[in-house]
């Protein structure tokens, strides 16, 4: 009796502590130019958010897109790979958590171009309207989420 005593205190006491863990984070792997500096504040945008990226470098970013299968109409500066989705551009890591968590029948999303103010393009107080779009299997896009200017 006593044993079991100590055991289940062990265990309430134990439960708290697992309880404030924090979750694991999400795998990225993300591919990006060596000259792009805008790259580089997205990845850090996103390991702020929880997500643990593993960051190529590669010359040729064209490629990269082609094998990945992202529309060139949707290209942006760089690319990640994220829970087997594909992230173009500067795609907030909110949009990304929403992808996952919705195990959405996508390839992936992006956020075409460079928009000021996305996630790694940050310019001051400038923030331009952008979207964020769904894209694939197949032709299909669809518009995810809508940021206004601000």
């Amino acid at each position: 009796m006593r044993r079991a005593m100590v055991w289940g205190l062990t265990l309430c006491a134990a439960v708290p502590a697992l309880s404030t863990a924090k979750p694991v984070p999400v795998e990225a792997t993300v591919y990006r130019s060596p000259t792009c500096g805008c790259c580089k504040k997205w990845v850090e945008h996103i390991q702020t958010n929880g997500f643990a990226v593993k960051d190529i470098v590669k010359d040729d970013m064209a490629a990269v897109k082609r094998e990945l299968g992202v529309p060139e109409n949707l290209a942006s500066c760089h690319t990640a790979v994220i829970g087997g989705y594909r992230v173009e551009g500067h795609v907030p890591a909110a949009d990304i958590r929403q992808l996952l968590e919705a195990k959405a029948p996508l390839l992936g999303l992006s956020v075409p171009g460079m928009p000021a103010g996305t996630p790694g393009m940050e310019m001051g107080g400038r923030k331009d309207a952008y979207s964020v779009i769904g894209f694939g299997p197949g032709a299909g896009v669809q518009t995810v989420h809508k940021y206004p200017a601000e």
